[in-house]
């Protein structure tokens, strides 16, 4: 739906559907970082838990344990063995969740400190450590339960751009610190 919808002009927007396992995300992460070199990568999970769409502020390092879709789990219950337990996204999603919210669009958006320890959580704590924090992760509610797919898409487009405007501007901020 937000390929449809697109973004505003200056963003190239690459969609990727990231298969539910473990091994699968440890390579394909690092390597969709490498070819793209993104400002911010926003990743998207359905849980069938959400009746908003939830906003994850970090990304956890171990506690895995369930089984992927191939019927494996790492060894070691972690992302990166030796890593922080805990990466927060350089994403203020307070300020992103409460300028969606004030946009009176017809979806909830909440904030989330707990993407679950699944796949979700794998992906994003993966894709926080490879790029510093620059990372995003929304959960989303399943199709119909309660928000159509229109719904979300555009949800999606105004959460994206956001925390785009959220970044540029801490980083205008930080550059802004450096000249002095």
């Amino acid at each position: 739906e937000l390929e449809k919808l697109g973004l505003r002009d200056d963003v190239d927007l690459h969609v990727y559907e990231v298969p539910v396992e473990y091994q699968t995300v440890q390579r394909l992460i690092p390597a969709l970082w490498k070819k793209h070199s993104p400002q911010l990568v926003v990743h998207v999970g359905v849980s069938g838990m959400a009746t908003t769409v939830t906003l994850e502020k970090c990304g956890h390092n171990a506690g895995y344990k369930g089984l992927d879709n191939c019927r494996f789990c790492p060894g070691s219950q972690c992302c990166v063995e030796g890593g922080p337990e805990c990466i927060d996204s350089i994403i203020d999603m307070d300020t992103v969740c409460k300028r969606v919210s004030a946009l009176g669009l017809d979806v909830t958006v909440t904030i989330s400190k707990d993407a679950g320890r699944y796949l979700c959580d794998f992906t994003y704590y993966t894709s926080l450590y490879q790029s510093h924090g620059r990372s995003a992760f929304v959960h989303v509610p399943p199709l119909g339960k309660p928000y159509t797919a229109e719904q979300l898409g555009r949800a999606l487009q105004a959460i994206i751009e956001e925390m785009l405007d959220v970044l540029e501007h801490s980083e205008d901020k930080i550059n802004c610190q450096h000249e002095h």
